[in-house]
């Protein structure tokens, strides 16, 4: 049948709750009601099945959407000499003459292996547009940008966005004009199977196949993310996605055909992006989605628990069924460095590690199981895992891929981390760390680097932590295993308001963040840390999830106000080749 007409049989009582932006019924909702003296079924707790088909659930519960002007394949055009030549003083004029700049002599001892894999990174939601399109259902994040009020950023949708979905030939011819060596990209799990289960969607598996045969065509290495974020609608309004452990066999399932369909031109997989980010979005806000009686502190470690399990099993499978092939999951977060050198301060930063990737990164590298401190907290209400989960689960990743934009101070909480630990309404509780990039009074106050733009205070010019960052991950996690940046990038200050081309192209904080990164990973290679490739993000301005259009980590400007999205390089993209040219081996 036609993508658009595909069905998935949804409960009443799961659609109402969206539809009229009700609490759903309630898990705990008694099964009976005493009405007169009489006990009778609780009329509340009637569910009949129906049909929705793609559309009905476009229409029903996110709503209407807008199209690009462009809703079709575009071809690749020429990109004009004119476009790649770099800015001074990585290039200057034949006329007119004069200018002098102390360019640094090259550093002699650093270099990039020659098959070190240098590329760029994107998202299915964040690019894609064409929501709509071609069968592809809802997910979560189309209900919280049509429907949850104030959640976005300036009311902005990814209906559009990037428009990659059709232009992506063009990107891509774009990124090989400069010479990227890779492209990860994820896959839209709703394009796939518009209801996250039952029927596929051949007209998405064509798609994604003609973008991995592009990449090759170009000589790019296409890195597949299963899973970034964009969870099908039908999934969470059924059974909770993440939260519950039904998703665990849809997403091995959902893993299965992707492998399936790709795995004999894709070599590098990660199962799912940044997990301590997407579990935190729980819970999700009420009266938007089917709500559930999990605790809402404990909602974070329900998720993390089913991705451990889900990520296994993927892993597993797919070493089966693509022998050959590199399968990782994307861990996240900042360097954490002790604001002071007290006791209570470098176990402030342990607890930090431990909560953070730690949650995933202990079982998964080193024990199969959770660190002590993350036990101790969730022993009470999640079940322990079984010999064969925890066999499962350790070693399931064959590299450690790290999105490392940052680094912070961690510091106890004022009145100490066993106070904090005895009080389960504190904020910081459980993980019981706070966190600044604020250096203390008595080294001067000053700020851990230069600050991203201000819709992204998570994000500092950190470079000269990166080095030991590296160390970290290496002496704590991976081991003999490769490590990969598989993100990294910089939020230009205030780029949306400005109107001037040539001054939007000039992104100079941004610039010196790929600059000193590349020197610090250069210095951590040269140091003996086994570094296989960096990922920058992003290699267009895009959505922003909830900074929606707010923020610009493009190393390409994209005007959102012209309908054809023309696309223009920004300094920073030549300021990260220019560390290739110069260092890596030939």
């Amino acid at each position: 049948m036609a993508p658009s007409k595909r069905v998935f049989l949804f409960t009443a009582v799961a659609a109402a709750s969206t539809l009229h932006g009700r609490q759903a019924l309630n898990q705990s909702t008694p099964p009976t009601v005493t009405l007169n003296g009489s006990t009778i079924e609780n009329p509340t707790a009637y569910a009949t099945p129906f049909v929705l088909n793609v559309e009905d659930m476009w229409d029903l519960l996110v709503g209407p959407v807008s199209t690009a002007l462009v809703t079709t394949t575009a071809s690749a055009t020429p990109v004009p000499s004119s476009s790649l030549i770099p800015p001074p003083p990585l290039y200057y004029s034949s006329f007119p003459s004069g200018q002098q700049n102390p360019m640094v002599v090259k550093n002699e001892s650093w270099s990039f292996p020659r098959g070190f894999m240098w590329g760029v990174a994107g998202a299915a939601w964040q690019v894609e547009g064409a929501v709509k399109d071609e069968g592809r259902g809802p997910s979560v994040w189309d209900v919280l940008s049509h429907r949850v009020t104030n959640f976005e950023y300036d009311n902005g949708t990814a209906d559009i966005t990037d428009n990659h979905y059709y232009l992506y030939k063009q990107d891509l011819a774009r990124l090989a004009a400069l010479g990227v060596k890779a492209y990860s990209f994820s896959i839209s799990w709703s394009r796939i199977m518009p209801f996250g289960r039952g029927p596929v969607n051949q007209i998405a598996i064509d798609h994604y196949n003609d973008l991995i045969n592009t990449c090759l065509g170009y000589n790019i290495i296409p890195l597949a993310t299963l899973y970034h974020w964009d969870t099908p609608l039908a999934l969470q309004d059924t059974y909770g996605g993440w939260l519950s452990e039904n998703i665990v066999n849809d997403f091995v399932e959902y893993a299965r055909i992707a492998y399936a369909a790709f795995g004999d031109r894709v070599d590098y997989w990660f199962t799912v992006n940044e997990p301590s980010v997407f579990c935190n979005q729980y819970p999700l806000p009420a009266q938007y989605f089917k709500n559930f009686t999990i605790p809402w502190q404990q909602q974070p470690y329900y998720c993390g628990h089913n991705v451990l399990l889900a990520h296994s099993q993927a892993y597993r499978l797919g070493k089966s069924m693509m022998p050959n092939s590199t399968i990782a999951w994307k861990s996240n977060g900042g360097y954490k460095v002790p604001l002071t050198n007290s006791t209570e301060d470098a176990e402030a930063v342990q607890r930090a590690w431990d909560f953070n990737e730690g949650l995933w990164s202990d079982p998964i590298y080193l024990t199969g199981d959770y660190n002590d401190n993350v036990k101790a907290y969730i022993s009470s209400f999640l079940p322990a895992f079984t010999d064969g989960q925890k066999a499962a689960i350790l070693g399931s990743a064959d590299i450690y891929a790290h999105d490392a934009y940052t680094s912070q101070f961690n510091f106890a909480p004022d009145g100490g981390i066993a106070a904090c630990l005895a009080n389960t309404s504190n904020p910081l509780y459980p993980v019981c760390s706070n966190s600044s990039f604020i250096y203390t009074q008595q080294d001067g106050g000053w700020l851990i680097g230069p600050a991203a733009d201000p819709l992204t205070p998570w994000l500092y010019k950190a470079t000269d932590w990166v080095p030991a960052f590296l160390h970290y991950i290496k002496d704590t996690w991976a081991k003999d295993k490769p490590i990969a940046v598989s993100e990294f990038g910089f939020a230009e200050p205030f780029e949306r308001q400005k109107t001037y081309l040539q001054d939007i192209l000039f992104d100079p904080i941004r610039s010196a963040y790929y600059h000193d990164y590349m020197e610090a990973i250069l210095i951590a290679l040269s140091e003996g840390v086994n570094v296989i490739g960096c990922l920058a993000w992003s290699f267009v301005d895009n959505f922003e999830w909830a900074s929606a259009y707010g923020v610009r980590f493009g190393m390409q400007y994209v005007n959102f106000s012209d309908p054809t999205l023309p696309r223009y390089y920004k300094a920073s993209f030549f300021e990260y080749k220019n560390a290739f040219d110069v260092y890596q081996e030939k």
